[in-house]
């Protein structure tokens, strides 16, 4: 492929890749997909995550954030580490941070507020948001609304055709997975990818997780990896009817200016 493509969100730290890390980031460029922002989910992972980014400048960039899932081991502290990491340059968004009502991993006060304090901090940077809803729209949506957020991903987006309108109306950027390719589950995303402009839409595989449905040739361990993010780039361009090489160009350049990479 021509035009290289961007991996917004991979969980290169998970312990998954502990023993192959260097090889998928490799495996990943020789398939055309570079840079990798490799999604920073608790302190711990996004202190290891920056870190790790820092050693491939212009390869890797990184997030820093609290998920919900670990909204209840935040502190004040917390937040100042992670007003440390933001101000590295490796370090591109805040996040993942938001809402997760599914798993209630946190309690749901606890999870409110430390996504509020994230989009402070967001703010506060001039720093774009990477963020994380799940069953709980009613009170994410509310919160950014209240914060006044205007720069914003969402990432992983599974959602309902009002929820995607309130996203767009509020100029949020919306980041596609490989949960389109599931003709279980992703059947509604193949219809709502196509009202999102070009100027909008980010592709990711969230790998580890997420391997694409349909991808032949899969994995015997079933890990999902950036090298595969061409085949759900193939299945957004099929979806929205537009060439894949145009597809490719735009997501990368909306991917570039967003994360200002």
């Amino acid at each position: 492929m021509e035009n290289k493509i961007i991996d917004i969100g991979v969980n290169l730290m998970h312990r998954s890749y502990n023993q192959d890390r260097e090889q998928v980031v490799e495996r990943a460029a020789a398939n055309g997909v570079t840079p990798l922002v490799i999604t920073g989910t608790s302190l711990r992972n996004s202190v290891e995550a920056a870190r790790y980014a820092g050693r491939l400048p212009g390869k890797l960039y990184s997030t820093a954030g609290v998920h919900p899932h670990d909204a209840k081991s935040c502190t004040d502290a917390t937040m100042k580490q992670l007003k440390q990491l933001a101000a590295q340059p490796q370090v591109v968004a805040i996040g993942e941070c938001g809402l997760d009502y599914n798993r209630d991993f946190s309690p749901r006060d606890v999870q409110r507020k430390w996504f509020a304090e994230q989009i402070d901090l967001a703010l506060e940077q001039d720093m774009p948001l990477f963020l994380h809803e799940r069953e709980a729209f009613s009170d994410f949506i509310a919160t950014l609304k209240e914060q006044s957020v205007q720069k914003a991903v969402v990432h992983c987006f599974t959602g309902t055709l009002p929820e995607l309108k309130a996203y767009l109306e509020m100029g949020f950027h919306i980041g596609i997975t490989g949960w389109i390719c599931d003709e279980r589950r992703g059947k509604h995303l193949k219809e709502l990818v196509r009202m999102i402009p070009l100027d909008r839409l980010m592709i990711e595989t969230d790998g580890p997780f997420l391997t694409p449905r349909d991808l032949k040739g899969k994995p015997q361990d079933g890990r999902n990896e950036p090298a595969f993010l061409p085949h759900i780039l193939q299945t957004v361009s099929r979806c929205i009817g537009k060439p894949v090489e145009e597809v490719a160009k735009a997501t990368r350049k909306t991917s570039e200016e967003f994360f200002g990479l």
